[in-house]
């Protein structure tokens, strides 16, 4: 029997929260709260993730092998990335980043 021809994927190149996919490598695009604000953003497994990072949204320490996010400003560079807990993440409309205090 002959095999059919695959169908197109409607949804190619966007991401789940309706950013666009930039590759595996370089993460997808997001914009940010204002919309003016374009971030990069990638996805870290937990079996990738070896050190231990501070949170931004809530300054908790993300420990090593727990999964999370890494985001920086596309107009910025890689220098300026933070690690993000996906719920803080996500949630980072509703409240404002938290500042460590020495």
């Amino acid at each position: 029997m002959p095999r059919r021809k695959p169908r197109p994927d409607r949804h190619a190149g966007r991401s789940r929260s309706g950013g666009t996919s930039l590759g595996d490598v370089f993460g997808r695009a997001e914009s940010g709260p204002d919309g003016d604000e374009t971030y990069v953003v990638r996805t870290i497994p937990g079996t990738r993730a070896i050190k231990a990072y501070r949170c931004p949204g809530c300054d908790h320490e993300i420990a090593p092998g727990v999964a999370h996010i890494v985001a920086w400003s596309a107009h910025g560079g890689e220098e300026d990335r933070r690690h993000w807990h996906r719920g803080c993440w996500n949630g980072r409309q509703t409240r404002r980043i938290t500042r460590r205090w020495s």
